[in-house]
Order: structure tokens, then C-alpha cells, then sequence
């Protein structure tokens, strides 16, 4: 698995699952396809916040890889 804490792992375009800011809490996961990166470090601890083709906003907790 890919790791959604660093920047240069995560592209537009790319399925991935975030955790939104409503859901940190519970850590529910919400899959989606990255829109935009907002994250500008190389790195973040929390995982690489991005906009997903929804508009939902959350940071990247698994990119998900195809088999």
C-alpha cells in the first residue's frame, strides 16, 4: 500500500481513501479520486490533505492500488 503521507505519492486523478474532518473522530474512510492536492510540504504526519472529484476535502490515508 502506498503511503498517503508523502506528497509525491498522491497525483490527480488517483483513487484513494480520506478521512474527512467531520469524520477524524470515528476515522471513517471515504473513498474517492483526488481532484487537487492542498497539501504543499513533502510530507505531512496526518497524511496529504486533497480535494477529491466530489469536492470533499480530507487527508489521504491509503491510495488504493490496483491488482
Amino acid at each position: 500500500m502506498t503511503d498517503g503521507k508523502v506528497r509525491k505519492n498522491i497525483k490527480p486523478g488517483l483513487a484513494v481513501r480520506v478521512v474527512t474532518k467531520a469524520d477524524q473522530k470515528s476515522g471513517k474512510l471515504t473513498e474517492g479520486v483526488t481532484q487537487k492536492i492542498l497539501t504543499n510540504s513533502p510530507t505531512h504526519p496526518h497524511g496529504i490533505k486533497v480535494r477529491l472529484e466530489t469536492g470533499e476535502v480530507g487527508r489521504v490515508k491509503e491510495v488504493i492500488v490496483d491488482k
